[in-house]
């Protein structure tokens, strides 16, 4: 179809419609959406809806439970314990699925992301609040309250594949990204190759993710993200979209994931094949947030100065200059700093020089805690976990 002519008609009603709304609407946001459309709006945004229309986008259902069962038949090993059709429905089946898999567990959104609808329990007495905690966070995020629950790793890495299908069958894995080093469920830093992922357990994850995928027919690019722990990975979710930490990637592989992504859900053919994916060198994306470097409290503000690092190997994407207000009601990022190096040494100096370039004054940023991180232990071998922020914090208390 012809996606100016749907995007001309449904225009007036919601510039976003294209790219955020039609593959899984929650049925009260669809609803309350339509009720402000006229009637040839509500027949093309359902017939978007009914059809699939993947603008730049997966045709995959995002749910996590969907997408847990899909993977489960495909002989990948999944951190969901959930009945079988994927959803905690009540209290009794909370109970029974925590006393299975054993304290302590993690409720997660089934419609969730970025760390929303995510509560961990220790033991069978939080079980009870947590669920209720974990279903009105997503309630109100998501529009969807539905929920199921994983084993909660003690120290497990977050790692993620890169995918990338054409509408023909054809389908490659860009290699993994570590996205370990967070707080609260939200990615800091990114970076690939993961100092704990050799080559032979690169190429199992990467063809067995793969091979699951096509199996299920997706389309687009799209992230699989693992917990990895002990030698195993346990699948969370998928990501049916480009990703904050895209960059890192296209700068070991020399492959440009969004122009590819444009040219495949324009029904061309993959421009390569997975024997010609090489991977070359290091690449680090650190997230620039308007935060305070210590506490993490946003630090909302106008900025007065903002210069950005350059030369070889170093890229800023943002929209921030000199003089620009940062307000308090979004997301905190207001940079992406990466850079890109023959080996992770000389990756880790040229970031750290391109940190010490990077002047924000005005408000708060949380420059200063990565300036600080890269030169600890446990980041430089990289044995850090997805818990290891928090623990740094604690013990500086």
């Amino acid at each position: 179809r012809n996606l100016g002519e749907l995007s001309e008609k449904i225009q007036p009603f919601s510039k976003r419609v294209l790219k955020d709304d039609c593959l899984d609407l929650p049925k009260k946001t669809f609803m309350k959406h339509v009720v402000e459309m006229t009637t040839e709006q509500k027949k093309v945004y359902k017939q978007m809806k009914e059809e699939a229309i993947a603008y730049l986008d997966g045709k995959v259902l995002s749910s996590a439970t969907v997408m847990t069962q899909l993977m489960r038949l495909h002989q990948i090993t999944c951190g969901h314990f959930t009945p079988d059709d994927g959803e905690i429905k009540n209290l009794q089946e909370a109970i029974e699925t925590s006393e299975k898999i054993g304290y302590p567990v993690i409720i997660k959104a089934s419609a969730g992301g970025g760390g929303r609808g995510m509560v961990v329990v220790q033991n069978a007495n939080e079980l009870e609040a947590s669920i209720k905690k974990a279903k009105s966070e997503a309630d109100k995020s998501f529009d969807n309250d539905t929920i199921y629950i994983e084993k909660y790793l003690q120290n497990p890495k977050h790692i993620e594949i890169q995918i990338i299908g054409d509408n023909l069958g054809n389908m490659i894995h860009l290699g993994e990204r570590d996205c370990s080093m967070q707080r609260r469920n939200q990615k800091l830093l990114e970076e690939t190759p993961s100092k704990v992922i050799n080559e032979k357990i690169r190429k199992y994850i990467g063809d067995l993710t793969v091979k699951a995928l096509c199996k299920i027919g997706y389309t687009g690019v799209g992230t699989i993200e693992y917990l990895y722990e002990n030698d195993k990975f346990y699948f969370m979710e998928m990501n049916t979209r480009l990703q904050v930490e895209h960059p890192v990637t296209e700068e070991i592989t020399n492959f440009d994931l969004v122009k590819e992504q444009i040219l495949v859900a324009s029904n061309h053919k993959l421009l390569k094949k997975q024997s010609d994916i090489k991977f070359f060198g290091h690449s680090i994306e650190c997230r620039i947030n308007a935060e305070d470097p210590k506490s993490f409290v946003p630090s909302p503000g106008k900025i007065e100065n903002f210069h950005t690092p350059g030369g070889p190997g170093v890229r800023v994407d943002s929209g921030c200059y000199s003089g620009i207000t940062i307000p308090p009601f979004y997301d905190s990022m207001i940079a992406k700093l990466i850079v890109f190096g023959d080996s992770r040494d000389s990756c880790l100096a040229r970031l750290e020089r391109a940190l010490d370039e990077f002047v924000v004054e005005g408000i708060k940023t949380t420059i200063p805690f990565y300036l600080e991180i890269i030169k600890e232990k446990e980041f430089l071998d990289g044995t850090y976990d997805i818990h290891w922020v928090e623990n740094q914090m604690k013990d500086k208390k």
